[in-house]
């Protein structure tokens, strides 16, 4: 298995990990949040989380097949939307304080993401 899979499998567990300990967090905190959209951000976040989490997995799993480098900067970009997005909306909810261009910043890169987990998929070669 090549170090790519098996830092964007590992990485994608604990980012899920943390992701269901954040959701059980956030539906106790939100309440006490500063910001009044607390609950609302923190949902977002939770399920950016996770749904990106699932990604950097898959990202890993398909790595073990047939890595490019379309699919190492698919992780890479799903891993940057994971700190900048979600990290912001957390940030926000429990602080209060905006962290400036930080969510767009991360979406974009969740979009970045996928659109070349899909460049991967039409241009790797298939596995023997």
């Amino acid at each position: 298995v090549n170090g790519a899979a098996r830092v964007f499998i590992a990485a994608g567990a604990l980012v899920l990990a943390a992701g269901v300990a954040l959701g059980a967090v956030s539906s106790h905190a939100a309440g006490r949040a500063p910001h009044p959209d607390a609950a609302r951000l923190l949902q977002i976040a939770v399920l950016y989380q996770l749904v990106h989490g699932i990604a950097l997995v898959l990202t890993g799993v398909l790595a073990r097949f047939a890595s490019t480098r379309w699919l190492v900067l698919s992780g890479v970009a799903f891993a940057l939307g994971l700190v900048c997005f979600c990290w912001s909306l957390y940030w926000l909810a429990f602080t209060g304080v905006s962290a400036g261009p930080f969510a767009p910043i991360g979406g974009s890169a969740f979009i970045a993401g996928w659109l070349l987990l899909a460049v991967h998929a039409v241009t790797a070669e298939r596995a023997s």
